[in-house]
């Protein structure tokens, strides 16, 4: 069975910025491990019913990203963090929820004062619901998202040691 990578995007804006550079990585990192991409989640589709428990579709994405073998999760930085929207799509798991699941934070920055907002809040997030997050996130110079294939294998060849054995 082929290993499955689901990319997240919580950014408000569909088909973002945030987004192509998600879909980078998660290209990226199938061609390296022989994966397949499932299609992105672009939580800006949802927005609208984050909020509504049950809400059957919202629930089928989040046993999709949750069953996942990695997931990519990305979103601008906002107020030197995460989306609420993203936040609030991971609201719904458990603590432990992600078990099992390897994760690659991702948050688009547009100052280089944010370089560590994902280390010090996605990062956290994602560990506390149970994923495996074995590389430094990246943090993605919005204004480069036109060099986004360049600046992704860049950053992945420096993390590859780190991710590749998981898969």
């Amino acid at each position: 069975m082929s290993l499955r990578i689901v990319t997240l995007v919580g950014n408000p804006q569909p088909s973002s910025r945030t987004a192509r550079v998600a879909e980078e990585v998660a290209a990226q990192i199938a061609e390296r491990a022989g994966a397949e991409v499932l299609p992105t989640i672009d939580l800006a589709d949802y927005a609208d019913r984050i909020f509504v428990f049950p809400e059957p579709e919202v629930d089928a994405l989040g046993d999709e990203v949750a069953t996942a073998d990695l997931v990519v999760v990305a979103s601008p930085t906002y107020k030197a963090a995460y989306t609420g929207l993203l936040k609030a799509f991971l609201d719904r798991y458990g603590s432990g929820g992600l078990d099992g699941v390897i994760a690659i934070p991702i948050l688009t920055i547009g100052s280089p004062a944010h370089a560590l907002a994902v280390e010090h809040t996605l990062r956290p997030l994602l560990v506390e619901l149970g994923a495996t997050v074995p590389s430094r996130g990246l943090a993605f110079p919005a204004a480069s998202t036109e060099d986004r294939e360049r600046i992704v294998a860049d950053w992945l060849g420096t993390q590859w040691s780190r991710i590749g054995p998981l898969l």
